[in-house]
């Protein structure tokens, strides 16, 4: 079986990925400062204020470069083989909710990445 994807496509997607991952923590780390959304009434002061912080503003930028990034992506990539490779970003952000913001993993969560990854390697190996 050989790959069905070279390596400058792989490490494209890879690099993708890892942005969309830092974006989310852009905007995380964000809301943290903005606070917490407790009811549709007052989402739009809140709101205001997260359009506001500059973390926000970083991940919506972030967002901004990886459309243009999976733009370049579907151009060369089968969408049934780029678009689950993006699951990846659920391992990532798992990883680095954890090690920047101190959130729990529990054990069946860490089996889920797995299994993610198992998936992402198949769709991968497939032509």
């Amino acid at each position: 079986m050989t790959f069905a994807l070279t390596l400058k496509e792989l490490l494209l997607l890879f690099f993708n990925v890892s942005l969309t991952v830092t974006g989310q923590l852009l905007l995380k780390q964000g809301m943290l400062k903005v606070g917490r959304i407790e009811s549709l009434s007052g989402a739009f002061p809140k709101l205001i204020h997260a359009f506001l912080n500059p973390f926000v503003i970083g991940g919506i930028s972030v967002y901004g470069v990886t459309t243009v990034i999976w733009l370049v992506i579907l151009s060369r990539i089968k969408l049934s083989i780029a678009y689950p490779m993006i699951s990846l970003g659920y391992v990532l952000a798992i990883f680095f909710s954890w090690l920047f913001f101190k959130e729990s993993v529990p054990n069946l969560r860490i089996v889920g990445a797995i299994v993610i990854c198992v998936g992402v390697y198949l769709v991968a190996r497939g032509g």
